[in-house]
């Protein structure tokens, strides 16, 4: 099966290349003409993620848990911010992690011992692996937390400013980070997962002064795609901004539940 994705209006669109070789004519695109039967399945396919997720949703609420979809290109800092998060939430909040990487366990290595219980959830196979997390694997990736026992999970996704974003997995609220070392031009290059969130922390601003970075065109940028997203200029690194993204958390998850 091709590469797809959903749309904002809920329509699926699929780039199927088994259909038609690379040197076709572009005049032709009769290799199009069989794809209604394609896009029902992959529509199934959403839809059944959909269900998943509400019952993952569920899952949260009946436990009093706010569940948080953590989002980024790889390199970011995702996992070093969550680390500094669940440093300072330790002992406040009793946290869960899904820990999501197509292969091996050193983000789930980092995450260790800070108080917080992991559940690893590796999306390949040896030979490739699934480019974000669905709601089926989270629903798996479960089974290997005391829900009972928790207030916040947190869903580290996969690396990947593309795929995650169109997969809802149950949670309450999405964030990502964003490094200013990816350029101020990536919320208009891939503007469905900037438009999914509700909190983008711009990462790495201790390196602003060695890059030729315009901090506030990287603001302006994200503002474009989602008007309406929080912005926290942060240093997982050195520890500025933190303490606002850590006071939207604890904001979040003492939210009402469900």
């Amino acid at each position: 099966m091709g590469r797809f994705h959903r749309h904002d209006d809920g329509t699926v669109h699929i780039h199927e290349h088994g259909d038609h070789p690379h040197s076709h004519d572009h005049g032709d695109h009769s290799g199009y003409d069989t794809g209604s039967q394609r896009i029902d399945v992959l529509e199934s396919i959403f839809a059944e993620n959909d269900v998943r997720a509400d019952y993952n949703r569920k899952a949260f609420e009946s436990n009093g848990i706010r569940a948080l979809n953590l989002m980024s290109s790889p390199g970011s800092g995702k996992t070093t911010v969550l680390a500094a998060t669940l440093d300072e939430l330790a002992g406040e909040f009793a946290v869960g992690v899904i820990e999501g990487d197509i292969a091996t366990d050193l983000d789930a290595a980092k995450l260790g011992g800070r108080g917080a219980q992991i559940s690893l959830l590796n999306t390949g196979n040896g030979f490739g692996g699934e480019c974000h997390l669905d709601a089926p694997m989270v629903n798996r990736a479960l089974q290997g937390l005391d829900l009972a026992g928790l207030d916040l999970v947190i869903i580290e996704n996969v690396g990947n400013l593309v795929c995650p974003a169109e997969f809802d997995v149950g949670e309450h609220a999405k964030a990502m980070v964003y490094s200013v070392t990816e350029g101020d031009d990536k919320p208009l290059k891939y503007p469905v997962m900037f438009r999914a969130v509700d909190v983008v922390l711009l990462n790495k601003i201790d390196l602003v002064p060695h890059l030729d970075v315009d901090v506030d065109n990287y603001i302006a940028h994200v503002h474009e795609v989602n008007p309406t997203a929080t912005i926290l200029p942060v240093s997982a690194r050195t520890g500025d901004g933190m303490p606002a993204w850590f006071g939207w958390l604890r904001r979040f998850v003492a939210a009402p539940v469900g």
